[in-house]
């Protein structure tokens, strides 16, 4: 479960959504019109920048991961309350490295808060200059929007720019570079480049409250000798920087160092040495947000006594700090299985707060994503690419303390339409699989808990997640994770409990149909959800599924897929292969997601000095992943039978 407190940062609070103002779809693009008139932005412009922030959605009046309120994405950091504490790698009970035989427990540390910096704090000029109250601006659509072209206007007098509204939008782009945010040119460039890419390509989509808004694609070349009116940093790209060449990336590397223990020991962090992928495949990226800030967390990495990561991403313009190359192993996901073969990248945000990510980052993360998963081979699909959500426990006391972000307002099907590896299927009603995938923007799960109090209610806004029941009606209890409550007390609908809860992109074994509702094996029980061919939840999918081999009656589930103990060489201590909590029983089927080679990447001392350190410890027993509840999970090859769904 993740930590609330934040670094430096903001608790971020639900506020009342302000009501809408008129009845018609296409007020919206009369008030970006009325907006950039009044303050002489040309309409393009205006329309790209508040697309490349919020995709024009109101987000239901809840500020973003950056604090940024309305189309616009104002920010206002002073108003979100600030709260000490720490980034969620601190003070629960996930252990970030997840390996038996070596704890990150002592070494965790917190880092000392920082200000918020002028990029999270753009809506009290905006106030000053458009007289609107602070509040109007964070809740009023019409407001907000004259707040981003009251801002954006100031800006470009401010290098003496062109203005007003007929001006040639070109010449706007030292403009549309500041509204970022970025403190450094090259992020800057890299958001105001995707601006006027929006600009040229055009786009038209109906927002979050049902406005239809367009932006006519446009010739349009930029002037980027604007930019250099700004006076901003430039970053160096040294070699080996692993990072797309159209975006803005900096190393800021983690720090590899020995140090005494708070007993005095010999220890090291915050990342161990590896050589991959010569040494072992990479088969994931695993998407994380931070629980705080940018640079709080940024500073977090670099101390040699905590965890660590291979990528940070801000939100206010999708700047990315790189830490760690592929090659090593970072300590981040709570399953030492899944680091050593796994790439890690923290975004800028809260999942328990039930706030939003800009476009931009969503924008710049697919890229990197991208990037990385066709330099080293990784698929572009939910088994692949995950969430921190649904990396497993390693044992059975481990699971109830793995964390749960990004959370599910993390849009996954919008991400995966930007790595351009959209949820397509090829099922039918009798296929015998289903991929998650509910419409972002109308899907609302009445989620509880995302302010202070656990029981109180979030304010209703799109999700990814879809809600499992025990039977085909939606006042049926929801089903039980045994993992996470061993009671066996029902699940919640509490924002951090995935235990009845899948999500977009996901695949799953169908178990049973009944009208509206499908059902799916999850856990060991038929989990139903509500999907109506008028409004579908999932989409039907083919594939290979798992079930027990025959006369065997229930067959183990793991959190890691290990090799068995006579492969390990002498002097290298045995990892014990732990089935979980869990277990599958004849009759159920669960979706494949891969086969994989028992392993384990031997890493516990500063120099490698131990017995069998920095190699790969491999056997011939071979591990089926599967999709076996929000989390997968590894079955034994020898267990089961792969079958098509169909069948």
């Amino acid at each position: 479960m993740l930590s609330t407190a934040v670094v430096g940062a903001a608790t971020l609070v639900s506020t009342t959504p302000a009501p809408a103002t008129s009845p018609s779809t296409d007020t919206r693009q009369q008030e970006y019109a009325a907006a950039a008139a009044e303050f002489g932005v040309p309409e393009s412009v205006l329309l790209g920048v508040s697309y490349l922030e919020s995709r024009w959605d109101t987000n239901a009046g809840t500020p973003s991961t950056s604090a940024g309120y309305g189309p616009m994405h104002l920010t206002d950091a002073t108003y979100v309350t600030s709260l000490p504490g720490g980034n969620h790698h601190d003070d629960d009970a996930e252990d970030a490295r997840g390996d038996d035989a070596r704890s990150t427990k002592d070494v965790a540390s917190v880092g000392v808060p920082a200000p918020a910096p002028e990029a999270l704090q753009t809506l009290d000029r905006a106030a000053a200059l458009t007289g609107a109250t602070e509040e109007a601006l964070r809740t009023s659509p019409t407001e907000n929007i004259r707040g981003g072209a009251a801002l954006l206007s100031a800006y470009q007098e401010s290098i003496a720019g062109p203005t007003g509204s007929a001006s040639d939008p070109a010449a706007w782009y030292g403009a549309v570079a500041r509204y970022s945010g970025a403190d450094s040119a090259d992020a800057a460039a890299a958001f105001a480049d995707q601006v006027f890419t929006t600009i040229r390509e055009g786009v038209a989509r109906v927002t979050d409250d049902g406005q239809s808004v367009t932006l006519a694609a446009r010739s349009v070349n930029p002037a980027r000798g604007w930019l250099d009116r700004l006076g901003l940093r430039k970053l160096a790209r040294p070699d080996g920087l692993e990072c797309p060449v159209d975006i803005s990336c900096e190393w800021i590397p983690a720090p590899y160092q020995e140090f005494l223990d708070n007993n005095g020991n010999p220890d090291y962090g915050n990342h161990d040495l590896g050589n991959r992928p010569k040494q072992q495949k990479i088969e994931y990226i695993v998407i994380h947000d931070t629980e705080g800030y940018f640079q709080p967390s940024v500073n977090l990495v670099l101390d040699p006594k905590y965890v660590s990561w291979q990528y940070t991403l801000r939100s206010v313009d999708g700047h990315i700090a790189q830490h760690l190359k592929a090659k090593d192993v970072g300590w981040h996901a709570g399953n030492w299985y899944v680091n050593a073969k796994a790439i890690g990248l923290e975004h800028e945000g809260f999942a328990a707060q039930g706030t939003w990510y800009t476009e931009a980052m969503y924008r710049t993360s697919a890229k990197l994503v991208r990037y990385l998963a066709t330099r080293l081979g990784i698929p572009l699909d939910r088994n692949h690419i995950i969430g921190h959500d649904n990396v497993p426990g390693t044992i059975p006391a481990n699971v109830r303390g793995m964390h749960w972000d990004p959370g599910p307002y993390w849009d996954w099907s919008h991400y995966f339409d930007l790595l351009k590896a959209p949820f397509r299927t090829t099922g039918w009603p009798g296929s015998g699989m289903v991929t998650i995938d509910p419409d972002f923007a109308t899907n609302k799960p009445a989620f509880v808990g995302c302010g202070s109090v656990a029981s109180q209610p979030c304010t209703p806004r799109g999700s990814s997640a879809v809600i499992l029941h025990t039977a085909p009606d939606a006042a049926s209890p929801l089903l039980k994770d045994i993992g996470l409550r061993p009671s066996g007390v029902d699940a919640t609908m509490h924002v951090s409990d995935h235990g009845s809860r899948v999500s977009a992109g996901q695949t799953y074994a169908v178990a049973d149909r009944q009208g509206d509702w499908t059902a799916i094996w999850y856990l060991g029980q038929k989990g139903w959800f509500y999907n109506p061919r008028s409004a579908p939840a999932a989409k039907w999918a083919t594939g290979l599924v798992v079930t027990p081999k025959p006369g065997k009656a229930t067959i183990p589930v793991y959190g890691r897929a290990y090799p068995e103990q006579a492969a390990y060489p002498t002097g290298v201590p045995y990892q014990a292969i732990t089935p979980l909590q869990y277990t599958l029983s004849a009759g159920q089927r669960y979706a494949v997601g891969n086969v994989l080679p028992g392993e384990y990447y031997r890493a516990v001392t500063f120099d490698g000095s131990s017995p069998g350190d920095w190699t790969v410890i491999r056997s011939d027993t071979k591990y089926v992943q599967i999709q076996f509840g929000h989390r997968v999970m590894f079955v034994n090859l020898a267990d089961v039978q792969l079958l098509p769904s169909f069948l």
